[in-house]
């Protein structure tokens, strides 16, 4: 039915809403529980040898 189609574009809008919201909150905790630590814990990575 082509008169339903608003109704289902809406309901994918607004999930996709609500999960980059949510992505956002969850990306801003952790970036704020990181800058709470100190920075000895952080920069901990001896064996960080990239080859690209």
């Amino acid at each position: 039915m082509p008169q339903m189609a608003p109704i289902w574009w809406e309901m994918l809008f607004i999930m996709f809403i609500t999960t980059f919201i949510i992505m956002s909150m969850m990306i801003y905790h952790i970036t704020q529980t990181k800058k709470g630590e100190s920075d000895a814990t952080i920069y901990v990575y001896p064996n960080m040898n990239w080859k690209w």
